[in-house]
C-alpha cells in the first residue's frame, strides 16, 4: 500500500527563513532550505511519539525520529491517514525505554481495503468534518481574543452613560496606584466591598451515596461549575447546611490545590439544584446592595490587576492557598453599578458565544469518531453515494 521511508536529521538544512517545513508527528516544527519529499505523505513516529499520525503535503523534510510514507500506488493517502489513526500504535512498541516502532512491524499490519472510489469518498467525508473542526477552533480562538480585548477595555476604561467606550481624548481620567482610570470611578480596598465566604468543612461521615451535591475545588473550572464526580450529603440535612447553599449567579473560587485561583460563575443550569459549598471553595458576596454586581465581580476576579495583588501573598509550601485576609487589602476600582451591569452583560454574552462554539467542537469530534468507526471498518458503506453521484453526472452529461 505504501513505502515507509526513514526521516533524516535536519541539522544541516535548518534555516529560520527556509521555504520548506521540517515536520514530525506533531506537524511543522521548524523551517529548512531543502526537502526530502514532495506530494502527499503520512508521518509516523519511529521513536518517541509513536502513537501520533500526521498528514503532510507539498515539499517538506521529515525529522530523523519519524518515518514518511510514499509510493502509494492505488491507495488514497488521505484515506490511509484516517485508517492509521484508528490503530493503537503504542501496542507495537518494541523498546523498554523510549518508545520505538520498526518498519518490519509496520509493514505487517493488515488493512481491509475498499475500492479506490470508496477510499476517495471516505476521505472526502472525513476531511469535510476536519475542516469544520478547524474552522470552529479558529472561531473559538477569535472569541477568546475578543474577550481579552473586551476585558481590557471594560475593566480599565469602561463605558459612559451613552454606551460609548471612554478614551483619554474624549473623557477625563485620573491616576491611581495601578494605572489610569476614569474620574467617575471609585478606588477602594476589596474588603470594604466584598466578603469572601468560606464553605463548610464536611467530614467523611457526612457523605452519602446520593443527595445534595457538595461543590469541592475540583468542580470549580474555567469553563464553569462541573458537579460530575462530586460528593453528597443527605437531603434530610438541608436546613443544617443552608448557610452554605450555592445559588445561581454566585461567584466561586478554588482557594487551594492544583486548581488554586480558578474562578467560575454559577449558571442557570443549576437553578433547581441545592448545591453545598465545601470549605476549600470561596464564595464572593458584595457587602451592600446595588454596589458590586456579581457578574462584573466574576470578570474582575480574572484580571491580573487584582490577582497579582492577592497571589503575591500566597504562602509558599507544597500546596499554596488563599483566604479572606489575602483579598482584604487588595485595591480595586468601582464604576457605577449600572455600568458594572452593562460591562458584565457584554462579557457574559461573549462567554456564552464561546461556550456554544466549544459545544459545537465537541459534537463535531463525536461525529468524526462515529464516522471513522462506521466508514473505516465497512460497517457503513459509501457505495450508495457513489451510485448517486454517477447518476447525477450522467444526467448532467445527457443535458
Amino acid at each position: 500500500m505504501a513505502t515507509i521511508n526513514y526521516g533524516r536529521s535536519p541539522a544541516e538544512i535548518l534555516a529560520d527563513d527556509g521555504p520548506y517545513p521540517v515536520v514530525g508527528t506533531g506537524g511543522g516544527e521548524r523551517l529548512g532550505n531543502d526537502y526530502l519529499h514532495e506530494g502527499d505523505s503520512i508521518i509516523l513516529g519511529r521513536k518517541g511519539t509513536i502513537d501520533c499520525v500526521y498528514f503532510a503535503t507539498g515539499r517538506f523534510w521529515t525529522i530523523d525520529t519519524a518515518y514518511y510514507l510514499s509510493g502509494f500506488g492505488d491507495t488514497v493517502p488521505r484515506w490511509l491517514f484516517y485508517y492509521l489513526q484508528t490503530l493503537d500504535l503504542r501496542q507495537m512498541n518494541e523498546a523498554t525505554g523510549v518508545p520505538s516502532l520498526s518498519r518490519d512491524l509496520l509493514y505487517k499490519i493488515e488493512i481491509p481495503t475498499p475500492s479506490k472510489p470508496e477510499q476517495v469518498k471516505i476521505a472526502e467525508i472525513l476531511s469535510t468534518v476536519d475542516r469544520a473542526i478547524e474552522q470552529t477552533e479558529a472561531l473559538i480562538a477569535k472569541q477568546q481574543r475578543i474577550k481579552t480585548g473586551l476585558m481590557q477595555d471594560l475593566l480599565t476604561r469602561g463605558i459612559d452613560e451613552h454606551g460609548n467606550l471612554r478614551t483619554e481624548q474624549t473623557h477625563k481620567f485620573k491616576d491611581f496606584p495601578l494605572g489610569r482610570i476614569p474620574v467617575e470611578w471609585e478606588v477602594d480596598v476589596f474588603g470594604n466591598r466584598v466578603d469572601l465566604v468560606h464553605g463548610h468543612q464536611f467530614r467523611k461521615y457526612d457523605f452519602t451515596e446520593a443527595g445534595l451535591p457538595v461543590v469541592k475545588i475540583g468542580q470549580v473550572t474555567e469553563k464553569g461549575l462541573n458537579i460530575s464526580g462530586c460528593s453528597y450529603v443527605s437531603p434530610t440535612r438541608e436546613n443544617e447546611f443552608s448557610a452554605y447553599r450555592i445559588e445561581e449567579g454566585d461567584v466561586l473560587m478554588a482557594l487551594t490545590g492544583a486548581t488554586l485561583g480558578k474562578v467560575c460563575r454559577v449558571s442557570s443550569d443549576f437553578r433547581s439544584k441545592f448545591l453545598l459549598q465545601n470549605y476549600r471553595v470561596g464564595r464572593f458576596e458584595p457587602k451592600l446592595p446595588n454596589d458590586l454586581d456579581k457578574t462584573y465581580l466574576y470578570f474582575l476576579l480574572q484580571t491580573n490587576r487584582l490577582l497579582n495583588q492577592v497571589f503575591s501573598r500566597v504562602n509558599s509550601g507544597a500546596q499554596g492557598n488563599v483566604g479572606k485576609a489575602d483579598f482584604e487589602k487588595a485595591v480595586i476600582v468601582v464604576p457605577r453599578f449600572d455600568e458594572q451591569q452593562k460591562a458584565g452583560e457584554l462579557l457574559l454574552l461573549n462567554d456564552r458565544r464561546k461556550s456554544q462554539l466549544e459545544a459545537t467542537w465537541i459534537k463535531l469530534h463525536a461525529l468524526k469518531t462515529a464516522l471513522m468507526q462506521d466508514l473505516l471498518t465497512g460497517k457503513k458503506r459509501v457505495t450508495s453515494l457513489l451510485v448517486s453521484e454517477s447518476k447525477n453526472r450522467k444526467n448532467q452529461e445527457g443535458h
